[in-house]
């Protein structure tokens, strides 16, 4: 093997780009913040894809901090009912935003693989 070989160097020029979606959707965040105390906080994802999800946040998060969250989302021409969307993962970016009123945080969060989806009543 050469030092060139995309296996060595951990990826693949083949790799195709994720989609990711600049979108709002309202969302529950659950998880434990900062001080290890449980919190449960309504808000607004502002980007989504398959692998992240990112949003602002009240509670202060540290990285590495398992989240659950439970999007709503509504009905479309594509989508016959609304869907409740429950996905999980772990904060990997942080930022602080002491500019905002509300002393909110930017929070990236790796989102796990697994998932579930339930159709909501119309």
């Amino acid at each position: 093997m050469n030092s060139n070989d995309a296996s060595i160097q951990g990826f693949s020029r083949a790799q195709k780009r994720e989609r990711i979606f600049e979108l709002s959707l309202p969302v529950l965040v659950q998880g434990f913040d900062a001080a290890d105390r449980k919190f449960s906080e309504r808000t607004v994802i502002s980007s989504l894809s398959a692998k992240e999800a990112v949003f602002m946040l009240r509670a202060r998060v540290l990285i590495g901090t398992k989240l659950d969250l439970s999007l709503q989302v509504p009905q479309t021409s594509m989508l016959e009912k609304p869907l409740e969307l429950n996905v999980s993962g772990t904060v990997q970016y942080v930022r602080s935003d002491t500019s905002l009123k509300n002393k909110s945080q930017l929070v990236s969060m790796r989102l796990d693989p697994d998932f579930q989806t339930q159709a909501l009543a119309s």
